[in-house]
């Protein structure tokens, strides 16, 4: 019963003090307190670094979209000329598929259109991009099956620097290879 008492214990403390991330409990516990070691979020090396990581995605967010509508040529632009190499899984006319280079599943491709024509993000989008855009995710979907994923993937398009969106030339990201979970962000 003791035991229990401890479990139960802990699992409340877990959940109302919200300003300890991990709780470590001595294999060895039965009913001692003692044996439970909280410790603060500060002390763990990994929050430490996703807090740092959330952080620096976030500035640079923020960054890119300063400049989003300078016309300059962005990464991708340089790509679909070919002044930067990438690993091509698609190209057509219309569009380009390439591996991202900081892939965030086993499967992570960019979908890009070749002409950016104002589609720095999905916001902007207008009835005259109706067909890239069908495009898009038509050649997402071919980036999926060549990349042997097709029975699960997700396609997602981040939108200004709210969702984190890094470069602005509308992209989508085909991810996969791995087990997908909801909610995503």
């Amino acid at each position: 019963m003791a035991a229990i008492g401890s479990f139960s214990l802990l699992r409340n403390c877990a959940v109302t003090t919200r300003a300890f991330s991990n709780v470590r409990v001595s294999p060895r516990a039965t009913s001692s307190f003692n044996s439970i070691k909280f410790l603060h979020p500060h002390h763990s090396q990994r929050s430490l670094f996703c807090t740092n990581a959330i952080h620096d995605e976030e500035a640079s967010a923020k960054a890119a979209a300063a400049s989003a509508d300078s016309g300059a040529p962005t990464i991708f632009d340089k790509i679909i000329a070919k002044e930067i190499p990438s690993s091509i899984v698609y190209e057509d006319e219309k569009v380009l598929a390439f591996r991202d280079i900081n892939p965030q599943a086993p499967v992570h491709v960019l979908v890009i259109p070749k002409a950016r024509d104002g589609l720095t993000t999905l916001g902007k989008a207008e009835a005259r991009h109706g067909e890239v855009l069908g495009q898009l995710l038509y050649a997402a979907r071919i980036v999926a099956e060549k990349e042997g994923i097709l029975d699960g993937f997700r396609v997602v398009i981040n939108n200004g620097p709210g969702a984190c969106q890094s470069v602005y030339h509308l992209h989508l990201h085909v991810l996969g290879g791995r087990q997908m979970k909801w909610p995503p962000g």
